[in-house]
């Protein structure tokens, strides 16, 4: 009897200190139709996990950012300044390697899309398109999706052409210590089977939470007052880049799917032109096609506003720019039961990477009627 009890024992042992197996694989997120240039690293092999089976913290994000651009022609990456606790902020270029060359004359050319006088040529002008990620920290989908598209933007040899058009500057993590705040809290909490019930510890992240900064301000409210150096450091390179669009990828509630915009009408700023919220639309008739084709649910136009010129979705809109607002339902940990059932964090990442990809197929074939647009 004692040696059953001693058997028993070892063997709980055993499986207490086995290392939490995989449970997500690269191709479950990767579009169909693209190769990979293998020079360029996986997200597993630099972080050792697959996205979605942890979460990133963010010393690990920007471990992968300096090894896709270290190993890639296409990806330049710039420390854009610090947090208030002294996290880096960094930001990747990924453009052609021709265009990585003239970036400056780039830069000087857009200028003239805000000069009455000058005659910027839209026609052969690249487009710039922003990608930026959690300024919640909590939102904890946004920031594993930059690591996918990095790596897709790096490595997928299909879109080589395309890059001769098309700037990229991605923001991996707009709110550096609430993203690592949030990612300690649930890897701390994770269960080596995975428990969904809304109740678990994990899933209830304790006070202050990691959607605010260090000083728990929300970093959504400061664009435009700018008071905090996350949100001055981020608009300072926004407008050196006056990029075409900005995407600004959030999440909601567990109990819902997936919204882009177009928000509510009857919330749309009056000084906002038009033509933006028509454009707006346009873009988001190529989100709808991506989501279709992975089976996802979405809605738009019956939540969220277009008003308040201090959030990263509306800031856009007064500087030429087509700011689009994502929100995904969140699993706040790494699974979740919602009422359409389990959530899990691999979803919530999918959904939010695809539609950064829709939104570049967007900037391709709409680039010069974005930069007209602007101009």
């Amino acid at each position: 009897m004692m040696n059953a009890i001693r058997f028993v024992f070892a063997l709980l042992l055993a499986c207490s200190i086995l290392p939490i197996q995989a449970q997500n694989t690269l191709e479950y997120y990767l579009p169909e139709g693209f190769t990979y240039n293998p020079d360029i690293p996986t997200p597993q092999s630099i972080l050792g996990f697959e996205v979605g089976d942890w979460h990133a913290s963010h010393d690990q994000v920007v471990m992968y950012m300096q090894a896709v651009a270290a190993s890639s022609e296409r990806v330049s990456i710039e420390i854009i300044g610090r947090s208030y606790e002294l996290r880096p902020q960094v930001v990747l270029t990924i453009t052609s390697p021709n265009n990585h060359n003239n970036l400056d004359q780039i830069k000087e050319e857009r200028k003239k899309l805000r000069d009455p006088a000058a005659s910027p040529d839209v026609q052969n002008m690249p487009l710039v398109m922003w990608a930026g990620y959690a300024v919640h920290g909590n939102e904890a989908s946004a920031v594993n999706a930059a690591l996918l598209s990095a790596y897709h933007f790096a490595a997928a040899n299909e879109i080589e052409a395309a890059l001769e058009d098309i700037i990229i500057v991605l923001d991996p993590a707009l709110n550096p210590d609430g993203v690592n705040r949030f990612a300690s809290w649930v890897n701390s909490h994770k269960s080596y089977v995975l428990n969904g019930d809304p109740n678990s510890r994990e899933l209830n992240e304790a006070w202050p939470r990691g959607r605010t900064n260090h000083y728990w301000f929300d970093l959504n409210r400061d664009w435009l007052p700018a008071q905090h150096p996350e949100s001055r450091n981020r608009v300072a390179k926004f407008q050196e880049w006056l990029p075409n669009i900005h995407l600004d990828h959030h999440e909601m509630g567990t109990n819902s799917t997936f919204f882009f915009q177009p928000g509510i009408p009857a919330r749309n700023h009056p000084l906002t032109p038009k033509k933006n919220f028509e454009l707006t639309e346009k873009i988001g008739q190529y989100h709808a096609k991506h989501l279709d084709k992975i089976g996802s649910l979405y809605y738009s136009q019956e939540s969220f506003d277009d008003f308040y010129y201090g959030k990263g979705s509306t800031y856009p809109d007064v500087q030429g720019s087509i700011g689009i607002l994502f929100e995904q339902a969140s699993s706040r940990g790494h699974l979740q039961e919602s009422i359409y059932g389990p959530l899990t964090f691999a979803f919530t990442i999918r959904n939010q990477f695809v539609t950064t990809l829709s939104s570049f197929e967007a900037a391709k074939e709409m680039r010069i009627e974005l930069n007209t647009f602007m101009r």
